[in-house]
């Protein structure tokens, strides 16, 4: 950004001095921005607001607005006659705000829509109330952002720096609307790093879609990087953002760049998707971390039952408290296909930049919607590459993120394969922090992570990734890796039978019992069975014998149904490992809920091969144990399940410290502690 720029800036942002007081720093931007477009709006339309004056009193046909849009010879204008000029010509508050939202009220729908999200009305009744209306105002009229003084370029980087400052004085919400810049920078690298021949073409036409894009950063970041590799490049930004506030800007943003607001759409991507049946070359989101999905439950649900992979969100859904996958499989739905053309070169397809907390990488065991959805991008080649980033990175949390890479137009080299980048340690100590934000990437360290990025990219296949320069940094792993089949490894349930004061009390209780005994049974088969307090049996036959004969000698017939069997053993039987073994039937022995585990066995292992070796060999009278499975409706031995276990790949081990290291230090402590208790003293 130029020192021009920043300086114009930084003057739009000194009406925050008027407003101390009246206002919180973080409502300074509700009053610079809006006031900020209306100015630009103002002075731009210099040139053609009498001819679009005349041309609105001439025309009486048909599609006015798109006659005077011509006239204007912009996506905007305005009919009433009002100016900044007139706004403020008179220092009265009633007068000046019946004249600016008279001004307001004149403009074309483009306009008028992103003012409405901005709630600007609010704050131009809470100005004047306050009596700053006029001198706000009068401050604006006196910045010249005409086009000849600011062109749309310059314009939309003096907006970005607004909005960065409306960013920094909202600390406690920044992260709802703002995305720290260096995240942003890396991304688009990351996201346009193997595409320079792509970029660099005579004039290419590049669209680019952020479908939850808050401010416009992201989508911004990316046009200025594309342009700055190729100038003659078209750049067609799109997005669309829940936030009223965040979309206004955004939609702000755009139209002070001359770029086509009208591709940034209000609303819940899921349930309004304003790019419907829409496919776009490279794609950016830093969707919200871990945000419920509820309020839209019902129609996710629906498409996912009724389109399946026709639709967005074929592959699975992920728990109602995560959205996060929702997301990723709507930008996957949007992918252009990967085609060849008349020389058989590949044309077409998409990549995608994407920030993701920790939980998508392995919440959700085998089988669950996070899992199928993993297996889903993982089995279809979609996945090229996961970055981990510092934490401390965002303005709203702490926690780690990581950057997912996403393509359907991954090099041959890189078929069925996967990068992981360990960039956790690339990051600087801010000077000042910013919330949760302590920590920042700095240039240097951006480039050294895409230099990572674009060796591993090109590397010729090996086994681990070790052919990188920085092995401990990159590792590059088979799909397969990252696949595994979960089996439920289940031991006999063994039992010794005894009657105590809590099986008296389970017997009670126990709904069976009342059912076969009737009304005051169970107390009558308590009362029977209580001589035998403190008795056991080793075996089930046994024990039935003395529990028949304490009730046949109360007159206490023994029910003959199976729940109370079943209600009489889970009261008087005790987990032993040396009691008897029960069995469902001949031969089958039953198992014990309380000792059923599962394991992970690799994909490409044999289950029995890695249950005799691993499992087997320690507990000789476990087995696999097999179920139905819901959707094949077939009897199933394990289920396979995808997760990325990240920070494994990466773990380093490190060795305790020796003991006379630490019993020195604690020594050291004990002797400041002394001579601090001792100053106290005295």
């Amino acid at each position: 950004m130029s020192d021009k720029n920043q300086e114009l800036a930084d003057f739009i942002w000194s009406v925050a001095d008027l407003l101390r007081g009246d206002y919180k720093r973080s409502e300074y931007g509700k009053v610079i921005l809006p006031m900020t477009l209306l100015r630009r709006m103002d002075c731009v339309m210099k040139d053609t607001r009498e001819a679009v004056w005349a041309r609105a009193e001439s025309f009486a046909g048909q599609n006015k607005d798109a006659v005077l849009r011509a006239t204007a010879g912009r996506d905007f204008y305005n009919l009433s006659r009002q100016t900044f000029a007139t706004i403020g010509a008179d220092p009265d508050t009633q007068k000046v705000e019946k004249n600016l939202k008279d001004f307001i009220g004149g403009f074309s729908s483009e306009a008028t829509e992103i003012l409405d999200h901005y709630a600007f009305h609010l704050q131009i009744d809470r100005l004047a109330k306050a009596g700053l209306l006029y001198l706000v105002v009068q401050k604006f009229a006196g910045i010249d952002l005409s086009l000849e003084a600011v062109d749309n370029h310059n314009m939309g980087y003096v907006f970005e720096e607004l909005i960065r400052k409306f960013a920094d004085a909202s600390n406690e919400t920044a992260g709802e609307h703002f995305t720290p810049r260096e995240v942003i920078e890396l991304m688009v690298e990351l996201l346009l790093a193997p595409d320079g021949e792509r970029l660099t073409g005579a004039a290419p036409v590049i669209d680019i879609l952020d479908p939850a894009c808050g401010t416009g950063g992201m989508l911004s970041s990316a046009q200025d990087h594309i342009q700055a590799l190729n100038p003659n490049a078209r750049v067609n930004v799109f997005g669309q953002e829940l936030n009223a506030e965040s979309y206004a800007i955004c939609r702000s943003d755009m139209l002070l760049k001359g770029q086509a607001a009208s591709n940034i759409h209000f609303g819940n991507s899921f349930t309004q998707d304003g790019h419907e049946d829409e496919q776009f070359e490279y794609m950016l989101a830093n969707p919200p971390f871990g945000v419920e999905w509820k309020k839209v439950e019902k129609q996710v649900k629906q498409e996912h039952e009724d389109r399946g992979y026709d639709g967005r969100f074929g592959a699975g859904l992920p728990r109602i408290n995560d959205g996060s996958f929702l997301f990723l499989q709507h930008m996957i739905h949007k992918m252009r296909p990967l085609k060849k053309d008349a020389e058989g070169r590949e044309i077409g397809g998409s990549r995608i930049a994407i920030v993701f907390n920790g939980s998508p990488l392995f919440t959700g065991g085998a089988g669950s919607g996070e899992s199928e959805i993993r297996r889903w991008i993982i089995r279809n080649n979609y996945l090229e590459a996961i970055v981990a980033l510092p934490d401390q990175l965002f303005y709203n949390t702490g926690i780690s993120t990581y950057v997912w890479i996403v393509t359907n137009r991954k090099p041959k080299n890189l078929k069925d394969r996967i990068i992981l980048i360990d960039a956790r340690d690339q990051w600087s100590k801010m000077r000042k922090s910013l919330s949760n934000k302590r920590k920042e990437i700095r240039e240097d360290q951006r480039k050294e992570i895409c230099a990572w990025y674009g060796e591993a990219y090109h590397l010729t296949r090996s086994g681990d990734g070790s052919q990188h320069s920085v092995p401990d940094k990159v590792k590059v792993f088979d799909a397969d890796n990252f696949g595994y089949q979960r089996i439920t490894v289940d031991r006999p349930l063994k039992l010794r039978f005894e009657v105590s004061e809590d099986s008296l009390d389970t017997l009670r209780v126990a709904k069976a019992v009342e059912k076969e005994l009737g009304e005051g049974g169970p107390e009558k088969l308590v009362a029977a069975l209580k001589p035998l307090l403190g008795s056991t049996w080793k075996t089930k036959s046994e024990a039935w014998i003395a529990l028949g004969a304490a009730m046949d000698q109360a007159g206490i017939t023994w029910p003959k149904a199976k729940p109370f069997d079943k209600a009489m053993r889970d009261a008087v039987g005790v987990p032993d490992p040396e009691g008897e073994t029960q069995f469902i039937k001949k031969g089958q022995p039953e198992p014990d809920p309380d000792l059923r585990s599962t394991e992970n066995v690799p994909l490409r292992e044999d289950i029995d091969v890695y249950f005799e070796r691993e499992v087997k060999e320690h507990v000789e009278d476990a087995w696999i144990a097999e179920s139905k499975d819901p959707k094949a409706r077939e009897t199933v031995r394990y289920r396979v399940g995808y997760e990325i276990p990240f920070t494994r790949h990466f773990y380093v081990y490190q060795p305790p410290r020796p003991l006379e290291v630490i019993s020195a230090e604690l020594k050291a402590l004990e002797v400041e502690i002394q001579g601090l208790l001792g100053e106290v003293a005295q």
